[in-house]
């Protein structure tokens, strides 16, 4: 206990630096000799990955098994930071033939998804063009030439499947009431809390008709979000919940068996399983119908790989799985799925009835995120990464297990020096076998200790992989290449580990699953890599929990903490998310009114008085998970009290997550700037507000007149780097 006041005190120590001037400096030099600054610990190597290279950094985002070795895929690709206008990423549609040549088909400023091969060879995506008031499919031939309209419609279209004959099914929002609309025009403006929200619809249109030509809308209860057609075309499954709301996507999906004649339908069969599900996948002429789900309305995460069979049950194909299944594909009569096992994915094959399950890639090596929806002579395409690169382009042989990379989208990673990244296990203080993803610093030598800080998912019911893990919020080599060893914990609620370790942490929020945390700290402090004074910590939504949990009641133990989206005050947090009956499912347990004293409890605010670490909250202005009065309760208590420097950022025009290429921008320079300033650097008084992010951006993109130097050529000091 004396080591840990003897931290808080040296802690308190640097926050106050600046109150005091003369006898402080004296302090400060003291600390300063011991403790390098940010611009003396970057080295201006051009091999250093750096923030410009993380913010434009390319990734696949979706792919498309066709015929002939072709595969088409989604390119996502930021846009640049100071040089184009805000915004999200765009997304450009590629295609790559059988002998790895790739080719963009709709390139630049445009927004495609949804790509896909059609029956009849062509590929249809998913975009609002110019002209287009609304997103609109488009059909364009694999050998070259113009997109062409296929079907548009009143309101955007948000998703679509073809049948063989050409017939198309789509699904769109219901279109606003005329008189509403000219209501509107006039400054009614209002909402009606979660009332007014339109449903999406299911729409068929008959085969070679005129792109304007309106479709016909299939009569379904509730909202629709899925749809699939069995590969003959017979059939159509689709899924719906009771209204729009996020919360009922999570809890009571229903899933639906259309018989088709035309554009006629009829329901065939119907089930509404209760919990969450994820994809949906009919056989060849519909008559099975396998899926992702959970396996009870308690488990937090659909991750079994369940056949609804005819009798109305659902039959999980792989009990015995400690893991979670997100892909699935039919080939022939078995099914090939994707698990997360662990930090690793696995690809397995199994029959229908669960029988003859068989190991088609062992975990290990590129962690596969998503599968192609269809195989095509003995292959199926995927989306993965891994500590080397971001997503990419593979296919895979189902007889050899052999992975093929297809695209680089990135082939300046060849010319940047990565640092070492492993999985990292260890035992929580109740004996629990744990595990994790460590980067270690970039010139890692054994024996000498470094500052550390942790990573925390999201969820819980989410885990890391050992992929890439470099992104906006997740400085993974980029604060490797600046000295920090970076940990990423898969603590107990986590997925990839089966149904009850992710259960595991349920009713206990704030509890064992935060004490995993600091059992992570302690291990690299007893093994000699981390540097127990220099630990911080920063994470998103419920790592947002576990960092604002950090900087009160575990304020001790960290020296940084950077709460991102996340929550301060349950009692005020479940009266206000979109999510509160998932909330109660598969988090709490209980209600408010069954243990107000629980929710208070399990409250970072409720321990704010212990806070003696430096705080950067971060949150979007329109997040409706967690509203961003949790960081505006979380940043007051802190100034008021004043034992600890806090600053907060909103975001104007973000949600749960940031979306805009400026704010992730600002986001990565601001918390990379707040760790080097109380990890490494003078820590005391916070690093001026503002950002000279121009400093971070190469001069050939600002142009002849800019000033700025490239980032690779400056060694940007506790003062200027960020934050």
């Amino acid at each position: 206990m004396k080591r840990r006041d003897r931290m808080a005190d040296t802690r308190l120590a640097r926050t106050r630096a600046l109150a005091h001037p003369l006898p402080v400096l004296l302090v400060l030099l003291a600390l300063l000799a011991t403790a390098p600054l940010a611009a003396q610990s970057e080295v201006a190597e051009p091999d250093h990955i750096t923030p410009w290279q993380v913010a434009t950094a390319k990734r696949v985002s979706s792919v498309s098994l066709g015929p002939d070795g072709l595969t088409a895929y989604i390119l996502s690709v930021p846009r640049k930071p100071l040089v184009d206008e805000s915004g999200s990423s765009w997304s450009e549609l590629w295609l790559v033939d059988a002998e790895g040549r790739s080719r963009p088909f709709v390139s630049g400023e445009v927004d495609v998804s949804a790509a896909r091969f059609t029956p009849g060879g062509e590929i249809g995506f998913l975009s609002k063009r110019e002209g287009d008031e609304k997103t609109t499919l488009y059909s364009i031939p694999v050998d070259g030439g113009e997109a062409r309209p296929v079907v548009r419609h009143e309101e955007s279209i948000s998703a679509w499947a073809m049948a063989p004959d050409g017939t198309v099914a789509f699904l769109a929002r219901e279109p606003l009431a005329k008189d509403l609309e000219k209501l509107r025009d006039k400054g009614f403006d209002q909402e009606i809390y979660e009332e007014d929200d339109r449903f999406v619809r299911l729409y068929l249109r008959a085969p070679h008709e005129d792109p304007e030509h309106p479709a016909q809308q299939v009569e379904i209860a509730g909202s629709l979000r899925s749809l699939a057609f069995s590969a003959d075309g017979t059939r159509l499954v689709v899924a719906a919940t009771p209204t729009p709301l996020i919360d009922d996507t999570y809890v009571a999906q229903s899933v639906h068996v259309l018989e088709r004649s035309g554009v006629e339908t009829t329901v065939a069969r119907s089930i509404s399983p209760q919990r969450k599900l994820g994809p949906i996948v009919p056989n060849s002429d519909g008559s099975e119908v396998v899926m992702v789900a959970a396996a009870d309305p308690n488990d937090p995460a659909a991750g079994r790989l369940v056949h609804w069979n005819r009798d109305g049950e659902l039959v999980d194909l792989l009990p015995g799985l400690e893991g979670h299944v997100v892909d699935l594909v039919w080939n022939g009569d078995r099914l090939v799925y994707l698990a997360d096992v662990g930090t690793e994915t696995r690809i397995g094959s199994v029959a229908l009835d669960g029988t003859d399950a068989e190991t088609i890639r062992e975990p290990g090596g590129t962690v596969i995120e998503s599968l192609s929806g269809v195989v095509e002579a003995g292959k199926v395409a995927a989306v993965g990464s891994a500590p080397q690169h971001p997503s990419e382009l593979f296919t895979l042989d189902l007889a050899t297990g052999e992975l093929t990379r297809r695209t680089d989208s990135n082939p300046w990673l060849d010319n940047v020096r990565l640092a070492r990244q492993e999985t990292v296990r260890h035992t929580a203080r109740d004996g629990l076998e744990l595990e994790g993803v460590l980067v270690y610093p970039l010139d890692y030598e054994e024996g000498r200790r470094y500052p550390m800080f942790l990573v925390v998912h999201g969820g819980p019911e989410a885990h890391q992989s050992n992929g890439w893990l470099t992104g906006y919020s997740q400085l993974g080599q980029l604060a490797a290449a600046r000295g920090f060893a970076v940990f990423y914990p898969n603590y107990r609620g986590s997925t990839g580990r089966g149904v009850e370790f992710s259960k595991i942490s349920q009713a206990d929020a704030a509890g064992l699953e935060f004490d995993d945390l600091v059992d992570a700290v302690d291990h690299f402090v007893e093994i000699g890599l981390a540097d127990r004074d220099k630990i911080g910590i920063t994470g998103g939504s419920y790592g947002g929990y576990a960092s604002a949990w950090a900087t009160t009641y575990y304020s001790d133990r960290f020296a940084a903490a950077i709460p991102f989206v996340g929550i301060s005050d349950n009692i005020s947090k479940v009266g206000t998310t979109d999510i509160p009956v998932e909330m109660y499912a598969v988090h709490h347990r209980k209600w408010l009114w069954e243990d107000w004293d629980y929710f208070a409890e399990r409250s970072p605010i409720r321990y704010v008085q212990r806070n003696r670490t430096p705080t950067l909250i971060l949150h979007g202005k329109d997040d409706p998970r967690v509203h961003p009065s949790q960081s505006l309760e979380l940043h007051r208590h802190l100034k008021v009290l004043d034992q600890a420097p806090v600053r907060l950022v909103l975001y104007p025009g973000e949600g749960h997550g940031n979306r805009k290429s400026a704010s992730r921008f600002d986001y990565m320079l601001r918390t990379l700037r707040w760790m080097e300033h109380y990890l490494k650097g003078p820590g005391g008084e916070p690093p001026p507000y503002a950002i000279d992010y121009e400093r971070f951006v190469p001069k050939s993109e600002l142009g002849d007149e800019a000033d700025a130097e490239e980032e690779g050529e400056a060694a940007p000091d506790a003062q200027q780097s960020g934050g």
